[in-house]
């Protein structure tokens, strides 16, 4: 199965180092990106902003410092390259259903749904 895994550059609770390590656990076709900025700003940042920059390489060495040295840095966020991957790895779009539920899939309950309104 192909994947699309991103990490940040700066992050402090998940280090770019070791989100790569999951290239080689996965067996598909792999696309690895790496954000500028943290956690939640290297993540979040729309590409309306035109702020960061990402890096990204086809290849994948088994070492993550040798998969920056030979990684290119684009400008902007790193949304159009997901939106770009999801297209090329998606089947062709189609009309959004006109209301929700189907026959074999009654609506339960009206949005947001009591389960929102619950206390604990």
């Amino acid at each position: 199965m192909p994947a699309y895994l991103y990490a940040s550059r700066e992050d402090h609770i998940v280090p770019w180092t070791t989100a790569y390590a999951s290239t080689r656990l996965l067996g598909g076709p792999i696309r690895f990106v790496l954000g500028a900025s943290g956690h939640i700003a290297g993540v979040i940042n729309p590409p309306a902003k035109k702020k960061r920059n990402y890096w990204v390489t086809e290849e994948l060495p088994a070492e993550p410092t040798h998969w920056f040295e030979r990684a290119r840095s684009f400008n902007g966020s790193w949304w159009p390259d997901w939106s770009d991957w999801l297209a090329e790895h998606s089947g062709p779009k189609r009309a959004a259903p006109r209301s929700p539920g189907s026959r074999h899939r009654p609506v339960i309950e009206v949005a947001p749904g009591s389960y929102v309104k619950a206390c604990a």
